[in-house]
């Protein structure tokens, strides 16, 4: 992700002085600057939980993202509101996100904006879920349905690694917020089993994982009486791995092999990383509905509600692209959080302190940013 992210701000953005990245293993970091391939980014070395080192590194740079894991986040903000750096990242967890925005007062006077959870989703889809609740007087419903997926699927779980095993193990055995007949509850991940189709793929399933609508939630509560956000899959991924976590192969509690303590999750993120296909070619399928009633004035001619109730959709099929090599999860992840990066750089974002996506980006400018980016999405009403 920091690869996709380092190359759309090269690459895509002609505003962009100059870019640095850094990692824990300085290899890494300079190869990313290499496949980049521009005198415009520099490589370092950097330890995220280093205070001190982070804030040094901050120190001269309009904007900072973090593809790292989700624990450094609140870590990293801290720096970013000490040395005046706008920060964003992919997020991850939704304490972890708490935490953030409980920073809202210190990043306000240090006039910066932190803005978690900019990836995918959360993160462009928490955007679009404004930008459709926009065209409604009233909106009763939105439901969200992301998925990254292999093109092609390998038994036994028909998916390959795309982005943090922790964010996996995360999304699947934490639990989700929906709003429910108005109200915020806690769900939990793995259930809900639905069925789904888009045009060209063989059958799909969605169900619930934690995260996803991170700080959606608070922001439509009270105006919306149905909110949710699924995960997609191949059809039969979710019985498979579901049965490995009802198994404790997802615990944190550590036992006792051999004399040895050892703990089944990280075994298990270990196996998965060593077992499940990565960087294959993959898609990334998002869809959102909404169910309300329109403005007239964003009402297609000769739509007529049903029951009395309007229905748009909203979706995105998005692939490798072959000629850059970046997967369809690193444009849809890294290139949303480069827009965002880029706005608050750019005093596009007016909002100081520590606020979410949804409430703090511009929905019509982030959606030019995607299309330009070959980003589409394809509307429809139903």
């Amino acid at each position: 992700m920091g690869h996709g992210a380092a190359y759309d701000l090269i690459h895509n953005s002609p505003g962009v002085d100059r870019v640095t990245v850094a990692d824990a293993d300085l290899k890494k970091a300079e190869a990313v600057a290499e496949k980049v391939g521009t005198s415009r980014i520099d490589a370092h070395h950097i330890d995220a939980a280093n205070h001190s080192d982070i804030a040094r590194l901050m120190n001269g740079h309009d904007a900072a993202i973090s593809c790292v894991n989700y624990w450094f986040n609140e870590g990293l903000s801290r720096s970013a509101i000490q040395t005046g750096t706008h920060f964003c990242d992919l997020g991850g967890s939704n304490f972890v996100v708490d935490s953030q925005l409980a920073l809202d007062a210190e990043a306000q006077a240090a006039g910066v904006s932190i803005i978690p959870d900019c990836g995918l989703a959360p993160g462009m889809v928490s955007i679009l879920a404004m930008h459709g609740a926009r065209q409604f007087e009233r909106i009763d419903e939105i439901h969200i349905r992301v998925g990254g997926l292999p093109q092609k699927p390998e038994p036994p779980l028909d998916y390959q690694l795309v982005f943090s095993v922790e964010g996996l193990i995360n999304e699947y055995v934490e639990l989700a917020r929906v709003i429910r007949d108005g109200h915020v509850i806690e769900v939990p991940s793995m259930t809900e089993l639905e069925s789904l189709e888009f045009d060209g793929f063989p059958p799909l399933e969605a169900f619930q994982t934690s995260g996803g609508t991170s700080t959606l939630t608070e922001t439509f509560l009270g105006k919306v009486r149905e909110l949710d956000y699924k995960t997609i899959r191949y059809a039969g991924h979710c019985e498979k791995f579901k049965t490995m976590i009802d198994l404790g192969l997802c615990s944190s509690d550590e036992l006792i092999v051999d004399y040895q303590k050892v703990t089944p999750r990280k075994v298990f993120g270990e196996l998965l990383q060593k077992y499940l296909p990565a960087d294959g070619p993959d898609y990334v399928l998002v869809r959102l509905e909404f169910v309300g009633t329109r403005k007239a004035e964003t009402r297609p001619v000769g739509s007529v509600p049903q029951n009395g109730l309007d229905r748009l959709r909203y979706d995105i099929v998005d692939r490798q692209d072959e000629t850059t090599g970046l997967s369809a999860m690193m444009r849809t992840t890294a290139f949303p959080a480069s827009i965002i990066a880029q706005m608050m750089a750019k005093g596009d974002v007016l909002m100081r302190g520590a606020t979410p996506q949804e409430k703090a980006i511009d929905p019509d400018k982030f959606v030019a940013e995607l299309e330009r980016r070959d980003i589409s999405i394809s509307d429809s009403c139903r």
